[in-house]
């Protein structure tokens, strides 16, 4: 990928937006029928480009000054040079909703996601001591872990906690254990408790301090020993364990100084039972600046030098830091203009305030939710924005946004662990209805598909320049609204390189496609197997399919299946076997705008 060059709160919150949707329009708007309407009209849009004549027809024309000129990009790869080790940060994903995990189709899902790849897939969840019987909805998820009898006991029922980590398990995925919520006999402000999103408020009894701290720290240690208990001490190992979520917004009911002691007493209590377990945190919001940044600030203090509440010595556990860098999409000119700078730039602010405590420069940072904007469960219906998570748009904004990442962690000196993509499935719901998800009953989305091409890269990174690469300081800045990004990540292992191709911009308009000529250098043999993999608006795409069958409200068996297979990986033809000299092997193919490619090139 081009490297930077050496020069060097309007977050949207997942819930907060969500609270103020018009309430004039959620009725009519609900309705099936116009709901499938909007959704083939204006998600349409988004993946119409590349497309056929009658896709390309709806789309908004780019400006003549935004088209792609006829003069090739030119990438070249150096797979004779590696740089270092390549470790995937893309593996987590995560939602609201935890019981929608063990139904057949987040089953289905969670099976997809763990083969994604050799490298374990982690799991967050929400939701996983919030009081109630386990029905859920959207935002809203529950396991009855903790009740009180009349007389202030505790009982601890594992029942649906066992149902949600016995289908992880079996899906062969690494839960990232998520401490939370509030159970309602331990909230200090239980009424109301359950909301009904996106009717009325959310936060509620489920997002308050415990009234008891002890009570509190003996749920999560029986929690604990449950688990280990249930699932070995062995297979623990590869979890990973936070407190709460985003506690400097509505999350939270408390004061930091007040999360602090919950982070201290639940890692203690965590630490009892499991005494290697790696606890991080805060999880809080994106901390581009003011409230966000000084509450990330004040936790790491709190780690590094503060008192801490349940051992009374100095500091608390800090095995990984944890923050949310969101994008801000908006519409322009009747399409989807996508905010990109808005979620690097948050997030290149909390890998600096990371760095610039000495005792956690090393210490390695998961984006506890990383994602385009901050609404998963809102939906075409409240939001015309979200047209880009139907099509190939929300699949080539993961390759860019994940690209990215690597790269701003290494300019700011930090590791990158993980990059928690909040989004899975969601149940009941109309086919295609633009919520978030990476799959819609049981058809996996295009999105889907770039984590595929993701999870096939492997062994050392390789430098890949691109003459179509716009830096990260451009991005930061100007986001991709002038020059489109076409640029290129590669990876080589023992018997193989692997190069991934992206053409991103944040406009979703129509363009030409353009040119690459792919140049791979260093190649040890002079016979070579070439595949190539591609995720556009005409391969990959189970929309498309969908679109192109009618927007069937319930597709019949024939039509379930045939929208299964198009959400596959799709290859361009056969696998070639080509004779190359000196070791290079030269390419050229068009790539349509939003559009990503995936070259394997290996050799015995």
């Amino acid at each position: 990928m081009t490297r930077p060059s050496k020069t060097s709160p309007c977050r949207q919150s997942e819930k907060v937006p969500c609270d103020r949707i018009d309430r004039a329009l959620l009725s009519p708007m609900l309705q099936r029928g116009f709901l499938l309407a909007l959704v083939a009209a204006i998600a349409l849009l988004a993946s119409s480009s590349g497309g056929n004549r009658a896709a390309a027809a709806t789309a908004t024309p780019a400006p003549q000054a935004d088209s792609q000129t006829a003069a090739p990009v030119v990438i070249q790869v150096d797979a004779a040079h590696p740089t270092g080790p390549y470790v995937p940060a893309w593996n987590y994903f995560g939602a609201d909703e935890p019981n929608y995990v063990y139904s057949a189709n987040g089953e289905k899902l969670l099976h997809e996601l763990a083969a994604l790849s050799p490298t374990p897939v982690h799991v967050r969840l929400h939701n996983l001591l919030t009081t109630g019987d386990g029905t859920p909805s959207l935002k809203w998820g529950s396991t009855n872990a903790y009740r009180e009898d009349a007389n202030g006991n505790p009982t601890y029922d594992w029942t649906i906690t066992d149902r949600i980590f016995d289908a992880m398990r079996d899906a062969g995925v690494q839960p990232l254990v998520e401490v939370g919520f509030m159970p309602e006999a331990l909230s200090t402000n239980p009424e109301p408790y359950r909301h009904d999103f996106p009717k009325g408020p959310i936060f509620t009894g489920w997002s308050y301090p415990p009234k008891d701290y002890a009570k509190w720290g003996e749920l999560v240690a029986a929690w604990a020993s449950h688990l280990r208990d249930r699932y070995g001490a062995a297979a623990l190992k590869g979890w990973l364990w936070e407190v709460w979520n985003e506690p400097d917004i509505s999350y939270w009911h408390g004061t930091p100084q007040e999360y602090d002691r919950l982070y201290d007493v639940t890692s203690q209590a965590i630490r009892s039972v499991l005494p290697n377990a790696q606890i991080g945190g805060p999880d809080s919001t994106g901390p581009g600046a003011g409230r966000a940044s000084d509450f990330l600030n004040q936790f790491l203090e709190h780690c590094a030098r503060g008192k801490n509440a349940a051992t009374g010595g100095t500091g608390a556990p800090l095995d990984f830091i944890s923050f949310h860098p969101k994008g801000s999409p908006s519409m322009v000119d009747g399409h989807v203009r996508m905010g990109i700078a808005h979620q690097l730039s948050v997030m290149d602010r909390g890998m600096k305030i990371v760095a610039s405590f000495p005792e956690y420069k090393n210490t390695p940072i998961i984006l506890g939710e990383s994602d385009p904007e901050g609404c998963g469960a809102c939906s075409l219906a409240t939001n015309p924005v979200e047209a880009y998570r139907n099509g190939p748009l929300y699949g080539v904004y993961v390759a860019e946004a994940e690209a990215r990442t690597y790269e701003l962690a290494r300019e700011n000196g930090v590791t990158i662990k993980g990059s928690v993509t909040w989004a899975l499935e969601f149940e009941g719901q109309p086919y295609f209805a633009g919520f978030r998800d990476l799959a819609t009953s049981g058809v996996d989305k295009p999105v889907l598909n770039a984590f595929r091409m993701l999870g096939m890269l492997s062994g050392n990174w390789v430098p890949a320049t691109s003459s179509g690469g716009l830096t990260v300081e451009d991005i930061l800045k100007n986001g991709v609204t002038g020059a489109p990004d076409v640029n290129a990540i590669a990876t080589r292992s023992e018997h193989e390189v692997d190069v991934f191709v992206w053409n991103y911009h944040d406009d979703d308009v129509q363009v030409p496609p353009a040119n690459i000529q792919l140049s791979v250098a260093g190649l040890p043999k002079n016979r070579v197997q070439v595949e190539q993999f591609r995720m556009d608006a005409d391969h990959s795409n189970s929309y498309r399919a969908w679109l192109n069958m009618g927007s069937p409200a319930t597709p019949t068996p024939e039509q379930q299946a045939k929208l299964e297979r198009a959400g596959k990986l799709e290859t361009l033809g056969d696998p070639q076997d080509l004779k190359i000299a000196h070791g290079k092997l030269p390419m050229n193919f068009d790539l349509p705008r939003q559009g990503v490619e995936f070259v394997r090139i290996s050799w015995r």
